[in-house]
């Protein structure tokens, strides 16, 4: 369980090679190209420097005891939430919905606002090179069915 001087800093960390790494961070920024990673929140270790590329995504979450059976709910029903509703599609195959204020194409990643609000992610910073397809969910009708694509990554 984080503690509450975690809170906003436990992270997750999902490489494109399937390794998961739990910690804190302290320097995470979108625009830059590593941060440091506090495994297990120990910060009076030596942290271990995280590429960016490396990552499928970062995790900001509620609780490190995750539920690893839950499947999120991706149909925006019970969803609320600021900027545009959006599909991402992970090159693994994982499909995450979720609403972001910050897609930009040029930019190495972007972060999502998970579309259930019963997730353990608080927010998800997605690195666009582990994506392969980018969808915008079109109507406002919360059960959708029409979806705009953005292509690729």
């Amino acid at each position: 369980m984080l503690s509450h001087s975690d809170a906003g800093r436990g992270v997750v960390a999902r490489f494109n090679d399937g390794r998961v790494l739990k910690g804190t961070t302290q320097d995470f920024a979108p625009s830059k190209p590593k941060f440091h990673l506090f495994l297990d929140g120990d910060e009076t270790s030596e942290p271990l420097e995280v590429s960016i590329g490396a990552l499928k995504a970062l995790f900001f979450v509620k609780t490190w005891d995750g539920d690893s059976k839950r499947v999120d709910d991706n149909s925006f029903v019970l969803a609320s939430g600021q900027g545009r509703r959006m599909l991402v599609t992970f090159a693994d195959g994982e499909v995450m919905a979720g609403f972001t204020m910050g897609y930009a194409p040029h930019k190495p990643g972007f972060f999502l606002i998970p579309a259930d609000p019963k997730s353990n992610n608080a927010r998800v910073f997605v690195v666009k090179s582990a994506v392969t397809r980018v969808e915008f969910v079109m109507t406002s009708n919360p059960a959708f069915t029409t979806v705009a694509s953005a292509g690729g990554p």
